[in-house]
């Protein structure tokens, strides 16, 4: 079981970056493949990027080059580093597993200018 915590949204302009974090207390995070995911208004959740237990990853096309995904298993952590940010990556963001367990309240990512 375990439930994610994610921190770290917040207000930032275009080309401005953020960087989130995830930490759950109930499960050893670095035996698990883990993800952020993203909601934006109207749209369905989306897999953004994800971070094997090797530490591979995997970007959606629309962040590859912008966004970094890594992990921190002494922190029992996971971070997402996000630059270049744009307008149309606002969303509220959530860690998870790629089979998704029970969901966080998430952090919210707001881009405008």
């Amino acid at each position: 079981q375990g439930q994610f915590v994610e921190s770290g949204g917040g207000l930032v302009q275009p080309g401005g970056s953020l960087r989130l974090s995830c930490a759950n207390s109930g499960i050893i995070l670095s035996i698990y493949d883990v993800g952020w995911y993203r909601q934006a208004p109207g749209k369905q959740r989306e897999l953004v990027a994800t971070i094997t237990t090797t530490s591979t990853t995997n970007y959606t096309e629309s962040v590859k080059g912008r966004f970094t995904i890594s992990r921190d298993n002494a922190k029992n952590t996971m971070s997402l580093q996000m630059n270049s940010l744009k307008p149309e990556d606002t969303a509220v963001y959530y860690c998870n597993t790629p089979t998704p367990r029970t969901w966080g309240q998430g952090t919210q990512v707001t881009v405008s200018a």
